[in-house]
């Protein structure tokens, strides 16, 4: 009978059904199955929208034996703040920040590396990824970015932060600008924007899996 210790599982939680339907999708599309069973098993976790949604469901999942530590990886949509982003560029966060504390991410330079080879041709931009508990809009969007973040949403700092409080863990948080200075939800290209952002986000799983596999390899 094998000794070797069972892989740690992988928690990819986002919010919204459209971010879940991309993913189920890039799963049934036969995104590197095999991959899931290197890295240990996979669970997406639809938190359901904002910071208390994100923190109630991912705490409630993660008290339990199941997924006793997994690594947790936060993904979705999000509203780019830097002049020149692009509905379906990538954020990559570096940590994310919310009033609560900010929380650094691992794995970084491993995620812009397989991005950019799951979606050649996209524009994967670092930095800090900065929480709120609304829509940002027009002012407020220069505002944060006078903080240092480069993008914002919902869940992915409670997301983290929920994570870490349950138990240390490798953690990790990469959206899709779908909300950029230039491309505001509000005006005529929301359409199209969105339909680019929704590909993107089903392109990127075999991205977070090599990530995943990653955190096991041994360190050197």
């Amino acid at each position: 009978m094998s000794t070797r210790p069972a892989p740690a599982p992988l928690l990819i939680a986002c919010a919204l059904g459209i971010e879940h339907l991309a993913l189920r999708l890039s799963e049934r599309r036969g995104a590197e199955p095999d991959t899931w069973a290197a890295g240990g098993p996979v669970t997406v976790l639809r938190t359901g929208m904002g910071p208390k949604a994100a923190e109630r469901s991912v705490t409630r999942l993660l008290a339990g034996p199941a997924l006793a530590g997994a690594a947790v990886l936060a993904t979705g949509f999000c509203a780019g703040l830097a002049p020149g982003m692009h509905p379906g560029d990538l954020v990559v966060a570096e940590e994310t920040r919310d009033p609560r504390g900010n929380v650094p991410c691992v794995g970084t330079e491993l995620l812009v590396k397989e991005l950019v080879r799951a979606v050649p041709g996209r524009t994967v931009h670092t930095g800090p990824l900065t929480g709120s508990d609304h829509v940002v809009r027009g002012p407020e969007r220069s505002e944060l970015l006078a903080t240092g973040a480069i993008a914002v949403d919902m869940e992915s700092a409670a997301t983290l932060l929920s994570a870490l409080r349950t138990g240390e863990r490798p953690v990790a948080a990469v959206r899709v600008v779908v909300d950029a200075p230039e491309h505001e939800l509000v005006r005529i290209g929301t359409v199209r924007g969105g339909i680019s952002a929704f590909r993107v986000l089903r392109s990127i799983l075999p991205a977070f899996f090599e990530w995943h596999r990653s955190l096991l390899l041994p360190r050197r």
